[in-house]
């Protein structure tokens, strides 16, 4: 009889939470309430977010990720990326060929899939993607509305349906949010096997807390079951919601781009050549360069796609003092043209893919000669610093004291060296 009444009461709020969904698309928040993990039908009311937030802002909240705060409706995008960059074009592909199955196997297997092929294979201690890939695209699809309810309280409990591992580094690191539930994945000896344990329930985070998700369909009924309130918002405001702006997270730098590829070198329509990060070597073979002709040198080391500018060499600084800065923007529309971990020969490639790049090349002034180091008598980092903010200054991009170590130790976990 008791297991009856259980399953009598999860029907009962099944068909309350399909009943909502289907009526109530145009208003923007529904609030309910619970006695005992038990609906109650005749308790629940519309109310804005301005207004409920104020009220209950020091209990604890638990939030399904997907559901409250990121604007994407599909996870299928977060899995290619990952297929893509930790396993390779081929797994991508098939992946991607599998697409079609994967939405007709609906949520919940359609999942265990993608996970499947994503990470199946995959070496524990050599994924990054978490860490160095994943968070720029979800920090791309938080809404700020939703952004901001959550911020609103004091202890915040994310719950999610992907696994762990492509998640808690985004919320810890740069929202600020240190408790998430989200499945573990198995592994054997150090690596993934491509399924998820069936860990701690998340529903029973939610005793007498603060729920707040997204009621597109029922599926998160199991984790706000026993909330004592719980907050849903439609697809249809979900949309309106504008982007999270940069300066609104924890930790807004993100780097994730890679070195110069060996094919783009062959192809490159003026000489290069490497640098072998030994100063002396490096200099001699600038001034070499140098005495042939005009030299072009990329001081920043490597580059990031985010706005920003790391920390200038000054190396240049010491050889010369006929220095023009040059300010290069390109924008894409698809595909960035630089991998840091999929298969750099693939680089034009992926880049010429775009519908239409462009590129904006900015000849700057020309260094006076107090501004430069041997003439002027400014130390080679002034000269470096100074080049470096014109450039920012040209570009609307930001300084930043980061150099190429800093960078290569978030998004690769070395130096940089290979």
């Amino acid at each position: 009889m008791p297991r009856i009444k259980k399953l009598f009461q999860l029907k009962y709020f099944s068909s309350l939470f399909e009943i909502i969904r289907k009526t109530s698309r145009k208003l923007p928040y529904l609030r309910l309430k619970f006695s005992q993990g038990i609906p109650a039908s005749t308790q629940f009311k519309f109310l804005k977010n301005s207004s409920f937030t104020d009220e209950v802002s020091n209990q604890t909240l638990v939030f399904h990720l997907e559901g409250a705060l990121l604007k994407a409706y599909s996870l299928f995008p977060y899995f290619m990326l990952v297929a893509f960059e930790a396993g390779g074009l081929f797994r991508a592909l098939i992946l991607l060929l599998l697409y079609p199955f994967v939405w007709l196997l609906g949520h919940e297997l359609g999942l265990k899939v993608m996970v499947f092929v994503s990470f199946v294979g995959i070496k524990k201690e050599k994924f990054r993607a978490g860490t160095a890939i994943l968070p720029k695209f979800f920090l791309e699809d938080v809404g700020v509305v939703g952004f901001d309810m959550v911020m609103k309280y004091k202890t915040k409990v994310a719950v999610t349906s992907m696994p762990r591992i492509m998640v808690e580094c985004f919320l810890g690191d740069y929202l600020g949010i240190h408790v998430v539930i989200g499945k573990e994945l198995k592994e054997f000896h150090g690596y993934f096997l491509g399924l998820m344990e069936e860990n701690m329930d998340p529903a029973t985070m939610c005793i007498n807390n603060i729920g707040l998700g997204c009621f597109r369909n029922s599926r998160y009924q199991k984790i706000f079951s026993r909330c004592k309130e719980i907050y849903l918002v439609t697809e249809a405001e979900k949309k309106k919601w504008p982007v999270l702006p940069r300066k609104k997270s924890l930790k807004p730098l993100i780097f994730h781009d890679g070195s110069v590829s060996r094919f783009s070198e062959v192809i490159s329509p003026i000489k290069t050549v490497r640098l072998t990060r030994d100063r002396k070597t490096d200099e001699e073979t600038m001034k070499k360069m140098l005495s042939k002709g005009d030299l072009v040198v990329c001081p920043e080391g490597t580059t990031c796609r985010e706005p920003y500018l790391l920390r200038f060499s000054p190396l240049f600084a010491e050889i010369t003092d006929d220095i023009v800065p040059v300010a290069i923007k390109l924008q894409v529309s698809l595909f960035y043209g630089s991998t840091a971990s999929g298969q750099k020969c693939l680089d034009s490639a992926f880049h010429l893919t775009n519908p239409n790049p462009t590129c904006l090349i900015m000849i700057l002034n020309k260094l006076p000669g107090w501004q430069t180091h041997n003439a002027g008598g400014k130390s080679k980092f002034e000269v470096a610093n100074y080049v470096q903010r014109q450039i920012a200054t040209a570009l609307g991009f930001e300084c930043t004291n980061l150099t190429r170590k800093d960078k290569y130790a978030i998004l690769a976990g070395n130096d940089g060296i290979v």
